[in-house]
């Protein structure tokens, strides 16, 4: 017995990039795979780290840039649930949002997973939050925000030209 493809299959709902952007949350589930992984190969092969009073200085800016990552992500998840539109990475857009936190950075709640990363290395002397926040922005990029942008641009296609134009994926 051969089945049709889901596509003329009655009765199933089809999603599209018009629909939401991913099936996966994967921005939240790679920030923590990223703070694991960093806090698991300090645990295996530390790498050296400042010495006194620099290492005092060190932790000092690393709270102040963790917090204000945290804050950044407050910032634009009040404002995205101000929109009435949602947090979820995975959901599809109800509004396009172009104002507090998103009217300086596309993705502010990524850029701010990023900078957090760095915030905790500085903060715990753990020097391996760095490279995994760059690659935690290269998978967040890949698997969310290039898909992101496609459903935006699906969703609303004149307002995300002109917010495209005016304002930048990151910073």
């Amino acid at each position: 017995m051969k089945l049709d493809p889901p596509s003329r299959c009655p009765g199933i709902q089809h999603l599209t990039l018009a629909d939401r952007p991913n099936r996966f949350p994967w921005p939240p589930v790679l920030l923590v795979a990223a703070i694991a992984a960093a806090l698991a190969a300090q645990s295996f092969y530390p790498l050296p780290w400042a010495p006194s009073p620099i290492r005092e200085l060190f932790w000092l800016f690393g709270i102040v840039l963790a917090g204000g990552a945290l804050l950044i992500d407050v910032m634009a998840i009040l404002t995205l649930q101000r929109a009435r539109t949602t947090v979820l990475p995975h959901k599809g857009a109800q509004k396009l949002v172009t104002s507090g936190p998103f009217a300086f950075s596309r993705n502010p709640i990524y850029l701010a997973n990023v900078l957090l990363l760095f915030g905790l290395g500085l903060a715990l002397g753990n020097l391996w939050f760095w490279p995994l926040a760059l690659v935690l922005g290269g998978l967040t990029q890949h698997f969310a925000i290039l898909r992101e942008e496609a459903h935006l641009q699906a969703k609303f296609p004149a307002g995300w030209l002109a917010y495209r134009r005016k304002v930048r994926r990151w910073i």
